[in-house]
């Protein structure tokens, strides 16, 4: 039987990050997944020599140095700017909302007859404090730019009317009266050539993983001993044996745990919100579809939030093209998750779940479902490696 000192429930980027690091001090740790693949959301997957975003667009983007030094041990970036367009109707809009943005809506020129109008819209509806998400898009761009651009798009993505909505979710879109089509102001963006796969594969490299594994099968199958405070580490341990779906013996004695932190604790409070996303991914016998590696449809009516055309992200050439429509729906149980919904009622009965975790001693929760909190990429690299730094 091996035995481990850590346990890592998942192969996204915040286990793989901890895991890396916990074997460079030395540590032996096995890594399960219950996809057949490594790599979490990012998984990317090469096709016509299309690397295929799998799980949707991801764009590293960073404003901390050593977070992209940190990266881009695993990958050599490339000078990709996401600059995404909106469709609303018969009409072709750039994104983040910018000079461009607005001299398309209103005919205009300078930034100060944008400001004048939006200024003028926003006085209609005197919002100092902004409430939730409808607020907050009125009181950042005003009405015009809130329905044709902000509204439905957004109420798709969430399945909420947008007065349901946090604010704080519109401040994530940058603002500004320059023509600039930048959808990010961080110092550094890029995507990695050769796909997002191969970064989780080298911070693997000589680590025990199993895909296609189930935590919950597995710690069924487990003999659990006695919580205690290990001699060397400080930490507490709890000594555990079971085995893998192919028979083969195992133990550990901490858990990094980066899955729904409510269903580890069989959501005895009641389950925590989350939104969904699905696919509809085909190969199209054209050079170029769109293009633009994404294209947001913002009309209600229009079933898909975004296409998204692969090639355009490491600007390929080839012969074909493979697009993804994206869908937004509500999760249920057997759906993979993919945001939490941070709203009061979310938030109240995650601090529960948290008092709970704290309880654990043994488990360490990270990343967005074992924290339930919405992370770009660079984020959960921090995230990961503060854990670290407090675990060892």
């Amino acid at each position: 039987m091996k035995h481990y000192d850590y346990l890592v429930v998942g192969a996204g980027l915040f286990g793989a990050t901890f895991a890396y690091e916990a074997k460079k001090r030395g540590k032996e740790v096995l890594v399960i997944d219950k996809r057949d693949h490594v790599a979490g959301n990012i998984y990317t997957k090469e096709v016509d020599g299309i690397n295929v975003h799998v799980y949707g667009a991801h764009i590293f983007h960073t404003s901390d140095k050593a977070i992209w030094e940190y990266i881009n041990q695993f990958a050599e970036f490339n000078n990709y700017i996401n600059s995404p367009i909106a469709v609303y109707k018969d009409e072709l809009y750039n994104l983040p909302f910018n000079m461009n943005t607005f001299s398309k809506m209103w005919g205009i020129r300078t930034p100060q007859e944008a400001k004048d109008i939006i200024e003028k819209q926003k006085a209609e509806y005197d919002i100092d404090e902004p409430k939730n998400l409808e607020e907050q898009a009125l009181s950042l761009a005003g009405k015009d730019v809130y329905e044709k651009l902000v509204k439905g798009y957004t109420e798709k993505q969430w399945g909420r009317d947008c007065t349901e909505l946090p604010a704080f979710i519109i401040k994530r879109l940058p603002m500004r009266f320059t023509y600039d089509n930048n959808y990010f102001n961080d110092r550094f963006q890029g995507i990695p050539m050769g796909g997002y796969t191969q970064i989780v594969e080298k911070m693997l490299d000589g680590i025990d993983v199993v895909t296609g594994e189930d935590f919950y099968a597995l710690r069924d199958r487990a003999t659990v001993g006695e919580k205690k405070t290990c001699e060397t580490c400080g930490k507490v341990i709890q000594p555990t044996e079971t085995t893998l779906s192919d028979g083969i013996a195992v133990s550990y004695d901490r858990i990094l745990f980066t899955g729904q932190i409510d269903e580890y604790f069989d959501s005895q409070f009641g389950p925590l919100e989350y939104r969904s996303v699905r696919f509809e991914t085909e190969k199209l016998d054209m050079e170029n579809y769109q293009g633009n590696a994404v294209v947001n449809y913002t009309e209600r009516e229009v079933p898909y939030t975004r296409i998204i055309e692969h090639k355009h992200f490491e600007f390929g050439t080839q012969p074909t093209t493979i697009i993804s429509r994206e869908y937004s729906s509500e999760w249920k149980p057997g759906v993979e998750p993919y945001y939490p919904v941070n709203n009061e009622k979310n938030d109240a009965l995650y601090a529960k779940y948290a008092e709970l975790a704290k309880k654990e001693g043994n488990v360490i929760f990270g990343g967005r479902l074992g924290q339930y909190k919405y992370y770009d990429m660079d984020k959960v690299l921090m995230a990961a490696l503060e854990c670290v730094k407090e675990e060892f």
